[in-house]
């Protein structure tokens, strides 16, 4: 299993607008074959010093997969091609981690 974890900075008033697209490929992504996990995520106000945020104009994508070669056929899949040009003009930046538990 992998577990990949994507930080979307999106442009500043555009994080719903992103969401909103993101959660059309959600049912499609984890209809895909070895998908185990597949969702966004956004920072909580929790008053932890430890905490860095909360941040408005981020999303982190938390995803698992059976193995590194389903999340490559993941971007490449038809509905992820048509999406990354939806969402392009909403995003600032994007940071990739791609991990194994050990």
């Amino acid at each position: 299993m992998i577990v990949v974890l994507v930080t979307v900075e999106v442009e500043d008033g555009r994080r719903e607008g992103f969401l909103e697209e993101f959660a059309r490929i959600v049912p499609l992504v984890r209809a895909e074959a070895g998908c185990i996990e597949y969702g966004p995520a956004v920072d909580v106000e929790t008053g932890l010093e430890a905490q860095d945020g909360p941040r408005d104009n981020v999303v982190t994508i938390v995803e698992k997969w059976e193995s590194l070669e389903h999340l490559k056929a993941h971007l490449a899949a038809p509905h992820m091609i048509e999406y990354r040009p939806k969402v392009k003009p909403l995003i600032a930046s994007t940071r990739l981690h791609v991990l194994r538990p050990v």
